[in-house]
């Protein structure tokens, strides 16, 4: 189960689940709850592979439900479930049907083959989140990201009891909602690509459906090139702007100063709030530059007569308008941390990008916060980095009971710079599943061991429920090879893909010279943040070292002999495409990795010593294999690693192998 529930008690027996399944309702009953049992026992079916033809009135779940939850899901509201399985059936109970959603999840996770069949196993569980705010905030402005995209997100979101949907909508690159009152934004602003108004009520009432809120962000007063492309007049400085191809921060932002600007909001919030029914409305306010307004002399004319001595002073000044607008509309402001000055409204919820300092920073001085610094997914670090961080840990821990009250929980984010429609799944999935535990479930569930093998069955669950991080590798990597070449090329070049790790943002942006014109289709962007092999490879490896057998040495040999062969088909398949030949000089490093694990093994199981000098110079040779080349690292080295560092200690200290 991911997330873990608060408290669970495994019972004797399991529930067989066979073509007679079938589910009966006690107390209310709506088409919300309705509609959730039918996706239900529809994913239930995939997952098991048996069609269902209930007969009879014999249950196999009953679901309990003792009231609605609001038409529009509310910040807050229960979401608390009892879930009892016996070898005589199921129990689901909950005081709403967001209970009963959240029980269903839990549910399809539990269920899978037994030794007699498909099952579940008997179970008692009791669970309610930890944090009422679980969200993730998707850029679909860098790259536009069609309605199909935000549908699946939205169904994995589900799966792992996620509850808010953070939709970043406007940036330099694309304004991405039709406006009615002012079409030019998606006009001029968006190459033709943005969501309708009715596409947007969809995506509200399939998200609400699902229990989760939606909550739109238009980054203001920075940020909106794609706004000036198309109404220049709300500028800081005169001039003809465009949509922004590359990433950063650009000087083009709103003016502050005039009165057409606030007029120009109101009347778009107004437009968009009616789209969005949450209460609440992000503003964005991040990394504004003031160069314009520096370098504009009617801006510093208004600075001096309103007496506003800094560029913080005035985007504080423009919050406020905006605020008063948001309040007009019933909207409660969110913004990102930078939106803090003193007179800002206290019911405005901060979302703290730089992490815990700024966080409790938020709760002291009186504000909700969430936690998004150390959930950034478009840096590919590992599930465990994201895993170790947790919205009442760091400093948040010093705050009082109060203050601590004030931390709603936290967000996600996933920016797009480098993503697209085919690579976003693999970015967001599975890591976002041990996010999602860190908001659910209790603060002392933090076994990192057991969440990476939950982790590796949800990435499989998953599939079930839409997710494409797993459906759009090959096809990738297909395309990578043009379509030529034998299997076992083709398969060489699978191995290389999941031996190697795709840097994130950080590694990425200094290498090339990226837009949003450039293709994403090279292996950095087919290769998934984490080897699940090479992590896999690693805990053989210390398994062995601690206790060798001779199945666990196989397996370790077989790996080791895959890699070390792998440069022969790829030299082979690499000629005249320039997609690969990059990797190249990776898949050669592979091969060498490869050699050095054999070698490193075979001195080992004979407990044998290496020459003088070679476990250091192997060491050696390994820190330059895994440095990044194509924007890949080369995860296979640190299972090797261990192997050569073992001999380098005490190649006597490995025990006799076990058969």
């Amino acid at each position: 189960m991911m997330p873990l529930p608060a408290h669970w008690e495994s019972r004797p027996g399991e529930l067989a689940i066979g073509n007679d399944f079938q589910v009966a309702f006690i107390g209310y009953r709506d088409a919300r709850l309705n509609d959730a049992v039918q996706r239900f026992t529809d994913r239930l079916s995939r997952q098991t592979g048996i069609p269902f033809f209930p007969k009879g009135t014999l249950a196999s779940l009953t679901i309990e439900c003792l009231g609605a939850a609001p038409t529009y899901p509310k910040p807050g509201e229960d979401e608390a479930y009892q879930l009892e399985v016996t070898g005589n059936g199921a129990t689901l109970r909950a005081k709403t049907t967001t209970g009963i959603l959240r029980g269903l999840e839990t549910f399809l996770q539990l269920a899978g083959p037994g030794e007699r069949g498909m099952r579940v196993p008997a179970i008692h569980i009791e669970d309610q989140p930890r944090f009422p705010w679980r969200g993730l905030m998707l850029d679909v402005s860098r790259h536009w990201m069609p309605a199909p995209v935000v549908f699946r997100t939205l169904d994995g979101m589900t799966s792992v009891k996620l509850n808010v949907f953070h939709w970043h909508l406007s940036d330099d690159q694309g304004f991405r909602v039709e406006s009615k009152s002012f079409p030019k934004l998606q006009q001029l602003g968006s190459d033709g690509h943005f969501y309708s108004q009715q596409t947007v009520k969809e995506v509200v009432a399939y998200a609400a459906d699902r229990g989760i809120r939606v909550i739109p962000e238009f980054d203001i007063p920075g940020h909106t090139s794609s706004w000036l492309a198309a109404y220049p007049d709300l500028a800081s400085m005169p001039g003809t702007y465009s949509i922004e191809r590359t990433w950063g921060i650009f000087h083009p932002v709103l003016d502050p100063t005039r009165e057409q600007t606030y007029t120009f909001l109101d009347t778009l919030i107004g437009e968009m709030a009616a789209l969005f029914p949450d209460p609440y409305f992000h503003i964005g306010g991040d990394e504004v530059d003031d160069a314009d307004w520096k370098a504009s002399a009617s801006i510093q004319k208004f600075e001096q007569a309103h007496q506003i001595k800094s560029s913080h002073e005035l985007q504080a000044y423009f919050n406020h308008r905006v605020q008063a607008i948001l309040q007009k509309y019933g909207k409660t402001m969110v913004g990102w941390d930078e939106v803090i000055e003193p007179g800002l409204a206290r019911d405005t919820v901060i979302q703290s990008w730089r992490g815990a300092e700024s966080l409790s920073d938020a709760a002291r001085k009186g504000y909700r916060a969430i936690l998004s610094g150390g959930y950034y997914l478009d840096h590919l670090k590992p599930a465990s980095e994201h895993y170790a961080v947790d919205p009442l840990a760091g400093d948040a821990a010093k705050l009082s009971p109060s203050e601590a009250a004030r931390i709603l929980g936290g967000e996600a984010c996933m920016w797009t710079e480098y993503a697209s429609p085919e690579t976003v799944d693999s970015r967001l999935w599975p890591r976002l599943a041990a996010i999602a535990e860190r908001f659910w479930s209790p603060q002392d569930i933090r076994d990192t061991g057991s969440m990476y093998a939950r982790l590796s069955f949800v990435t499989r669950l998953l599939a079930f429920a839409g997710v494409e991080n797993r459906s759009n590798f090959v096809p990738m990597l297909d395309r990578l090879t043009g379509n030529r070449g034998s299997l076992y090329e083709a398969s060489a070049l699978i191995d290389l893909a999941d031996a190697v790790e795709a840097l994130g943002i950080v590694g990425r942006r200094d290498e090339h010279k990226y837009s949003s014109l450039v293709p994403l289709n090279r292996l950095v962007d087919a290769a998934r943040p984490e080897s699940e092999p090479a992590r896999r490879l690693t805990l053989s490896v210390e398994a062995w070292l601690a206790a060798p057998t001779q199945d666990t040495g196989s397996l370790i040999r077989q790996q080791l002999l895959t890699w070390a062969m792998t440069p022969v088909a790829l030299h082979e398949l690499g000629s005249g495409n320039y997609l690969l030949t990059e990797l190249l000089p990776v898949a050669d490093n592979l091969g060498h990795v490869g050699d050095i694990g054999i070698k490193a093994l075979d001195f080992l199981d004979k407990r044998q010593s290496p020459p003088d000098g070679w476990a250091a110079s192997q060491l050696q040779a390994l820190t330059e294999y895994e440095k990044p080349k194509a924007e890949i690292r080369l995860a296979a080295v640190r299972p090797v690693r261990l192997l050569v560092e073992a001999l380098a200690s005490n190649p006597g200290s490995v025990k006799p192998v076990t058969r």
